[in-house]
């Protein structure tokens, strides 16, 4: 428990370096598109519930998935993004994303036995519609490399956070009363997603 509390941290600790060194180089990266895009996935309740889902489901699987799960959500929304930035078109990516809220925090809610190569798989599927919709809506003037950075960096602090929850539900609520916690969140977000639905 100390190793992971210990490699959360430094993983926080490096994310929030990024975008200080980024924007240290002049020309390289301009402050707003780098804000925009940090903006942007904590702006939407559809997008936060769905990238702390992620970390939740992560920190629950264990293993191999506490990392394969975020980072194939992170490479396929940068692979998203793009294509949205390009004007790709992409069906139904409203109806991609409300699904990942259900469907990541009915994961976590339930936990059925997949393998991690399922899970990576699902995860990165949902991840695009993610992607695509950050590049859609990207400001005129930003850089897309700015924008692209900040979204990611926002990103992977949400996944960290949901991870972050987890060990702390671990290592203060032990027992079957943890492990309903754990899927208690997971029940939470997917409520979340059913309000944003009807609410919609």
């Amino acid at each position: 428990m100390r190793r992971t509390g210990l490699a959360l941290g430094l993983a926080g600790a490096a994310l929030m370096a990024l975008p200080a060194a980024a924007l240290a180089h002049p020309g390289h990266m301009e402050p707003a598109g780098f804000v925009h895009g940090f903006e942007h996935p904590l702006g939407g309740l559809d997008h936060l519930l769905a990238m702390v889902a992620v970390g939740l489901w992560a920190a629950q699987s264990g293993g191999r998935a506490l990392v394969a799960l975020p980072a194939a959500f992170v490479v396929a929304m940068i692979l998203g993004g793009f294509a949205g930035m390009a004007g790709l078109p992409l069906p139904a990516v409203e109806f991609g994303i409300l699904g990942s809220v259900l469907a990541l925090g009915a994961l976590v809610a339930f936990q059925p036995k997949l393998s991690v190569g399922v899970c990576v798989a699902i995860t990165a599927a949902f991840a695009v519609f993610h992607g695509f919709a950050h590049g859609v809506e990207m400001p005129a003037a930003a850089s897309p490399w700015a924008y692209g950075l900040g979204f990611t960096v926002a990103t992977a602090l949400l996944h960290a956070g949901g991870i972050g929850l987890i060990v702390a539900v671990r290592r203060f609520v032990q027992g079957n009363a943890g492990r309903a916690a754990v899927r208690g969140s997971g029940a939470l977000v997917a409520f979340g997603g059913v309000a944003l639905v009807l609410l919609g």
